[in-house]
């Protein structure tokens, strides 16, 4: 049984990170994604928590799942895609301080999970379901957790 099970985007954050000596921005590759963030501060309030989603079968999508599985996140749910890349996503922030996000993922792997690989075990057996929308604006994410109510 879990207390909280989320699914949505799971992804890397390229956050800027200064100037090279050239002068060019640098960015510092981050985990990200809102979903796996409530996670694992649950996590850390003593919380048994489980993901589903999808990253790419890459660098960045193994990356990604040794982070949450190092967080104490189940990853039952999670599938890593030979097909899909991982979504990435620079984050900038401008002179007040307020971020502004470039997404990388026409399609990301995050939205390229299907019902079929949905694994509603981790749903059926937890106490809160929590998703971020940003994945499922697009097909086919969208259909596998908008199904009909009986």
């Amino acid at each position: 049984m879990y207390d909280v099970t989320a699914t949505g985007e799971l992804l890397i954050d390229f956050t800027r990170n200064g100037l090279s000596k050239q002068n060019n921005r640098v960015y510092e590759a981050n985990p990200g994604g809102a979903p796996c963030n409530v996670l694992a501060m649950l996590v850390k309030l003593g919380y048994k928590t489980a993901f589903i989603g999808k990253v790419g079968e890459d660098e960045f999508g193994k990356l990604l799942k040794n982070t949450i599985t190092e967080q104490k996140i189940d990853v039952a749910g999670l599938i890593l895609d030979p097909n899909a890349k991982t979504t990435l996503a620079f984050v900038d922030n401008d002179e007040t301080g307020d971020r502004s996000f470039s997404f990388y993922r026409k399609p990301g792997a995050d939205m390229m999970l299907r019902e079929d690989e949905v694994n509603y075990e981790l749903i059926n057996n937890c106490c809160i379901f929590h998703f971020g929308s940003l994945s499922v604006t697009d097909e086919p994410v969208k259909s596998a957790f908008f199904l009909p109510v009986l």
